[in-house]
């Protein structure tokens, strides 16, 4: 029997849904989401297995322009795929069809010479009828094998997406095995959920301003309990007393959504240890970008 398997990139403007998609697609919440745009820093692969084929996805940072050391790392992340992969979707918001970023990735798209779907998103957040003419527009550009309409977060049309995806793989070794759904450490997975929850509880600039380590990750089964000390970075002193909140309020609530969701993560009892540490400015440092994972 044929076995089927490819490299697929999901690229596009910040906030259009692109980690929703992913985490659809694998049955399985490894990308964080969040109602914030540029949540998303590092490429993440999920990997799906069928009977013939294997998927394997790589969802990428918002494709923007760049104004920090920081966003250069995301956007270089997100452009390097191109090369790198066998299939491309695109991925746009219906409610805002021509964001500013969209003639720059298509462009990319049109260099690559990669086949590509483009993936029309949220179609239950907006009108119907709004619909059709973004799709013709899009369709004229012929740069698309396929145009779908889907909402990642309800699931509709995603099956249809993953159908065309089939169609398009070509004969090829599975590169993961049965069990692996994702190629992250399990300490990139855990300093991603801390990560999630400061752009739940937090406003304005802190979001983007926060970075995690995890300083250590011991599983003690004997115990059923999983042992987590982790590092949450700012860049300034004004920034720590924001994250900590008055008689340490705010720190504790993100520590204790981000437990709960680590409990389910690990199916086990978790105990969390959350510090925070001024790196001045280290969004513009690159050798702290770096030191920090990006």
């Amino acid at each position: 029997m044929t076995f089927l398997s490819g490299f697929i990139a999901i690229v596009g403007p910040p906030n259009v849904g692109k980690s929703t998609l992913l985490n659809r697609i694998l049955g399985k919440k490894i990308a964080i989401v969040s109602p914030k745009p540029q949540t998303t820093r590092n490429r993440i692969t999920g990997i799906r297995h069928e009977p013939g084929c294997q998927m394997v996805f790589m969802d990428t940072p918002g494709i923007h322009r760049t104004r920090t050391p920081l966003h250069k790392s995301m956007v270089n992340s997100a452009q390097s795929v191109f090369k790198e992969v066998d299939l491309l979707v695109f991925v746009i918001e219906m409610n805002h069809p021509e964001a500013p970023e969209i003639p720059m990735i298509l462009s990319a798209i049109r260099k690559s010479k990669k086949p590509s779907i483009l993936v029309v998103n949220k179609i239950d957040k907006g009108l119907k009828e709004k619909l059709l003419p973004i799709m013709a527009e899009y369709d004229e550009t012929r740069s698309f094998k396929s145009i779908i309409p889907i909402s990642a977060l309800t699931g509709d049309g995603v099956e249809n997406l993953l159908q065309e995806l089939r169609s398009m793989l070509r004969e090829g070794p599975p590169f993961f095995p049965e069990e692996v759904r994702t190629d992250q450490s399990e300490s990139f997975l855990v300093s991603e959920m801390i990560r999630e929850k400061i752009y739940l509880h937090t406003r304005k600039e802190l979001p983007y301003s926060s970075a995690v380590t995890v300083e250590r990750l011991e599983e003690r089964p004997e115990r059923d309990l999983v042992s987590i000390s982790a590092k949450i970075h700012v860049e300034s002193e004004s920034q720590k007393g924001i994250l900590i909140g008055q008689g340490g309020k705010m720190i504790k609530k993100i520590g204790e959504t981000a437990r709960e969701n680590l409990e389910r993560f690990f199916g086990s009892r978790v105990f969390l240890e959350l510090l925070v540490r001024v790196d001045k400015n280290w969004s513009k440092d690159p050798r702290t970008l770096r030191r920090l994972g990006y």
